[in-house]
């Protein structure tokens, strides 16, 4: 298969290409829209650590002028160390990960509740969507919950979510939210996140974004916008990906009945089985930067100037980094290296809360159905150059 990120046949099964490409054109160029596409593990593990190289700071994607065309200041994962650094110490401030421990039980009731929803719905005869009704929820309210949004505001939360991931999904292509609901609800959240800032700094709560404008690392702090683009990310960036992680680990856990038996028989095992099924299926399958100097790899030169896509999804399968069994699912592997959140300075700052809640999203639902599966036949895949994952995804076995 060719190598085309908008191919839908691609899109639904890009791991055919990714072979051709690691076996035999490693340093890909790309014509319409010309860029770059590295595909094998060492080449893209080293380039995203050498931000001095490889910059974040012309966007993430293969489209040109991203940040200019969104009409909004850089966010986070749009700049280049040492600016990065220092905003990255002063959010790490905030999101810490005991800030993200103490939401376990929340979120374990939470994923409860979703469950003997599922169940009632499977004993009335309705259909069960397992992303729609089980993994695309927890994010959501888990984010909902950390930026101090009221109950009576979630149901304002849930568009904008949506206008977001959109963004995220189509590649940060301000097309995507230049008229209609989505551009409505985007003006919409950073109006409201604005006033939540203006009120946290003069009355601050027990929430993230209270604990963000408290934030100070000699003698500076974060500004309102430095908060806002931070929540931006959170919801873009964090949102879909930890949905379409548990929705992807119940599709392979019931492509591979042993892995599955093994893992309902070992609970424990679900912590490193996450990173396997990040390695396998990435919610992030390509980002972008940009070279800042001529750049000689296999014998090909990239000039300087130029967007390079990483393809984490070929990378994460590469035999030359996982072994013969690379394409396999096996739970118990050693994986001392993975992409699965990146790595090097712009190594996802939200892991931590991630793995949480797939962790307990997983203990809960195999609990109670260790038998579970998807119906892959009416699924409906996200259609996406940069991200994989789910619209719908049927449940069975419930």
């Amino acid at each position: 298969m060719k190598y085309d990120p908008f191919d839908p046949a691609f899109q639904r099964d890009p791991y055919p290409a990714y072979d051709q490409l690691r076996d035999h054109d490693p340093v890909h160029r790309h014509d319409d829209p010309p860029f770059w596409a590295l595909s094998r593990f060492d080449d893209i593990w080293a380039a995203v650590r050498d931000a001095e190289t490889f910059s974040s700071a012309q966007g993430l994607t293969f489209y040109p002028d991203e940040i200019g065309k969104l009409g909004l200041a850089p966010t986070m994962v749009m700049l280049d160390p040492p600016r990065h650094t220092a905003l990255r110490r002063l959010i790490s401030h905030g999101f810490t990960p005991r800030r993200t421990a103490a939401l376990e039980d929340l979120l374990r009731e939470f994923v409860r509740g979703n469950l003997d929803a599922m169940e009632r719905k499977a004993a009335s005869g309705e259909p069960v969507d397992l992303h729609r009704d089980y993994s695309s929820p927890l994010p959501t309210f888990a984010l909902a919950h950390l930026l101090g949004v009221p109950e009576a505001d979630r149901t304002l939360f849930d568009p904008w979510v949506s206008a977001l991931t959109t963004l995220q999904d189509d590649g940060f292509d301000a097309s995507s939210l230049s008229h209609g609901d989505a551009a409505t609800s985007v003006a919409e959240m950073f109006g409201y996140f604005s006033d939540v800032v203006t009120a946290r700094r003069d009355n601050p709560t027990d929430d993230l974004i209270s604990a963000l404008t408290r934030a100070e690392i000699e003698d500076e702090r974060l500004t309102d916008w430095d908060i806002l683009g931070f929540c931006f990310v959170m919801v873009a960036g964090g949102n879909d990906t930890t949905g379409n992680l548990i929705s992807h680990a119940v599709t392979l856990l019931d492509e591979n009945h042993a892995q599955r038996e093994l893992l309902t028989a070992n609970p424990d095992l679900i912590p490193n089985a996450l990173l396997e099924f990040l390695r396998l299926e990435g919610s992030v399958q390509a980002l972008g930067r940009t070279t800042t100097r001529p750049v000689t790899l296999h014998g090909t030169e990239i000039p300087a100037g130029e967007k390079v896509m990483m393809l984490y999804g070929a990378a994460n399968r590469d035999e030359r980094e996982f072994g013969p069994t690379a394409a396999e699912l096996d739970i118990t592997r050693r994986i001392p290296r993975h992409l699965g959140f990146a790595t090097g300075v712009h190594f996802c700052i939200g892991s931590h809360l991630a793995k949480l809640q797939a962790r307990i999203a997983l203990e809960e639902l195999y609990k109670k159905h260790p038998h579970i599966g998807v119906d892959l036949a009416n699924a409906q895949r996200i259609s996406s150059p940069f991200t994989r994952g789910w619209v719908s995804l049927p449940a069975t076995g419930l």
